[in-house]
């Protein structure tokens, strides 16, 4: 039986690869949720109250994965960790990281709860804010989460947001999304995880990470760069007729040339489908 979502030639909605998690009953965390107001951003976000097990697996993610980046990781990520100010000491509060952000890229963060429907998440990014949940997994889950967390959000995502280029295609990317319908969706799904999730990037001679899910995870850190996945150059094309499994290491990656052609070609694609006005 075909299933729509992955049909890209059928104009119907399709179904993110979260959403199907959530429908198969694998981890209700997956399924999104909306927004029930304005989300408190920059200085409005309280520094919650952690325990001493949430700073210790922060300490102890925050450690492990710095180990492993050396060789791996991008120049433009290891610059943004210390942009950032980020240390194994303490868990950053998100709003030091949203005056840091401003100051850098600006971008600001807001606090949200989990997983949010496309349409919240979409709005924020096109706006300059990046959510951000603000709970810690939890001890047994330190290896490996299918669900958002602060690690995931901050460790993985932000750092990046201080590169310019990669800071102006991810609000780009949220303003296309906004008028997306139909297959345009699921080729964003696509984008969005090869790229800001998974992406590689050649820095300058040598393959490194750039993706927020290979970066805060242990076993996409060492598997990216092995000889068990097959990288492959990077077009909007090719990532937009490639499927993916969130529940398995990945086999297949896109390897950019540079942050601005990823802001170059993105802005060709999504104009071409009318996601934005033509440069």
């Amino acid at each position: 039986m075909t299933d729509p979502a992955m049909n890209p030639a059928t104009d119907e909605a399709p179904v993110s690869a979260y959403e199907k998690a959530g429908v198969a009953d694998i981890d209700p965390r997956c399924i999104p949720q909306n927004l029930d107001g304005p989300p408190p951003v920059g200085d409005e976000i309280a520094y919650p109250d952690y325990t001493d097990e949430d700073q210790a697996n922060w300490r102890f993610l925050f450690e492990r994965q710095m180990q492993l980046l050396p060789g791996r990781a991008g120049a433009a990520y290891l610059r943004g960790v210390d942009k950032l100010n980020m240390t194994a000491e303490r868990i950053p509060a998100l709003a030091d990281l949203s005056r840091s952000l401003e100051r850098e890229a600006g971008w600001r963060v807001a606090r949200i709860p989990g997983l949010l429907h496309e349409r919240d998440f979409f709005t924020l990014l096109s706006k300059r804010l990046f959510p951000s949940t603000d709970y810690i997994r939890g001890t047994g889950e330190l290896d490996y989460t299918p669900a958002p967390d602060l690690f995931h959000d901050i460790y993985g995502h932000m750092p990046m947001l201080t590169e310019p280029a990669f800071a102006d295609f991810y609000q780009l990317f949220g303003q296309a999304a906004l008028t997306a319908e139909g297959i345009d969706r699921q080729s964003l799904e696509r984008l969005h995880w090869f790229t800001v999730e998974f992406g590689l990037i050649r820095d300058p001679q040598e393959i490194r990470i750039f993706g927020a899910g290979v970066l805060s995870s242990k076993g996409e850190v060492v598997n990216a760069l092995s000889e068990e996945v097959e990288q492959r150059p990077f077009s909007v094309d090719a990532v937009i007729n490639q499927d993916y499994d969130v529940w398995h290491l990945q086999p297949i990656l896109f390897v950019l040339e540079s942050f601005d052609q990823l802001v170059s070609d993105f802005r060709g694609w999504a104009a071409s489908r009318g996601l934005l006005p033509a440069a």
